[in-house]
């Protein structure tokens, strides 16, 4: 814990991007309670749910091939508090969504907002290795995953208990506020990095950034080694389990929060034992683990307190395979490319999670029971095992 403590103590710049971050990411969670609480009561369905989960991934996998190279072009600084101001809008507009006949105005709401949070985030990312490398780089990764972890956990539980007693409402008018403190923050940052300077064109640009990938055959496939880990984006499932097994124990917010809270206290506590402990040898076991946690929640997932424990278990590796697995793709790319890589980075991770919400509200639509949606989502990791294990030996990973 102490190796974080210090890297943010002497890089002012990353200290006030992960304070806006947390700032950020803390609100986002009451909106996200707040809008499959507001779903699970209009009774809709489960293939409705899992698209409007899959609509917080869709964004970033349509907008990832212009963003990239906008990103390398333009100030980041000026783009960031653009996007943070459209966050702030759509987040108020959120209010007006009060019956079904409004759900088209949701899955807009829901479109315009992640795709400015999936752009920002693409924008930090890319931004980090032009001030930090090697092990820095790291434990700036392991802090940006564990600052998501720690708002989530406390952002989930804080807004089962405010939605369950004021309604999504103040939720939502909560998280706006959040996003304007956030972009005073942004706004006194003395954030001077200058975009790589290029002659190329736009469409060129775009052009030689896939030419790369071309060429790297082993970021490509760290890249889907990195988007396995968007399997875990439990938000559609965990809303079915509270819809299906929980109502009759608790209220559904209260349910749906302290689910995800557990999950996230587990992604918080993951990296502080693993960071040390975790090389390229070793990060095979992580993601067996991995599945080996989600079987197991498979397995509990109809008594509420089993499932607790599942999901802390199914938690305690995300963080340490989704920061390693990016620091990875980070270390493996030239300067000038950052930007359009993790955007492409990005646009597959969020694919892969967008797909996986799609798939399994379709399977538990049909027969599929939410237990065997979870073992599938195991067994998926326990490929990915096998596929690193593969690319390891080939690229000398």
């Amino acid at each position: 814990m102490r190796h974080y403590l210090i890297l943010l103590r002497d890089e002012p710049i990353l200290r006030r991007l992960s304070l806006i971050q947390l700032i950020s990411y803390f609100g986002a969670w009451f909106s996200n309670v707040a809008i499959y609480t507001l779903l699970v009561y209009l009774d809709v369905s489960a293939f409705l749910i899992a698209m409007v989960a899959s609509f917080h991934f869709l964004p970033g996998v349509l907008q990832a091939p212009i963003s990239g190279v906008i990103i390398d072009r333009f100030s980041p600084k000026k783009l960031m508090m653009l996007l943070l101001g459209i966050e702030i809008v759509s987040t108020v507009m959120l209010l007006l969504v009060t019956s079904v006949s409004y759900l088209w105005l949701l899955f807009i709401l829901i479109f315009v907002r992640m795709g400015a949070a999936s752009f920002y985030f693409t924008i930090e990312m890319s931004l980090l290795p032009k001030i930090l490398e090697g092990k820095a780089l790291q434990y700036a990764n392991e802090i940006h995953s564990m600052i998501w972890s720690f708002s989530y956990t406390l952002g989930m539980a804080l807004s089962g208990i405010l939605v369950y007693q004021w309604g999504t409402n103040v939720a939502f008018i909560l998280d706006a506020l959040l996003f304007v403190i956030a972009l005073v923050l942004l706004w006194g940052l003395p954030l001077d990095l200058s975009p790589h300077a290029s002659e190329e064109k736009f469409w060129e640009a775009f052009a030689n950034g896939l030419l790369y990938l071309k060429q790297n055959p082993k970021i490509m496939h760290l890249i889907f080694i990195h988007a396995s880990v968007g399997f875990t984006v439990f938000d559609a499932l965990v809303a079915l389990m509270a819809k299906h097994h929980y109502s009759s124990l608790l209220a559904v917010p209260l349910a749906i929060g302290w689910i995800h809270a557990i999950r996230a206290l587990a992604l918080v506590i993951g990296p502080i034992f693993l960071g040390k402990w975790l090389s390229n040898a070793r990060l095979i076991y992580l993601f067996i683990w991995q599945g080996f946690g989600i079987i197991l929640w498979g397995y509990w997932v109809e008594n509420f307190y089993l499932s607790l424990v599942g999901a802390f278990m199914a938690g305690m590796s995300t963080t340490s395979l989704w920061s390693y697995t990016y620091t990875l793709i980070q270390q493996h790319c030239d300067k000038q490319y950052y930007g359009r890589v993790v955007a492409y980075n990005d646009m597959v991770f969020l694919l892969t999670s967008a797909a996986s919400s799609f798939v399994i509200g379709i399977l538990v639509e049909g027969a599929w029971s939410i237990s065997e949606a979870l073992w599938l989502i195991g067994g998926a990791f326990m490929l990915t095992a096998l596929y690193y294990s593969f690319i390891r030996r080939r690229f000398h990973v």
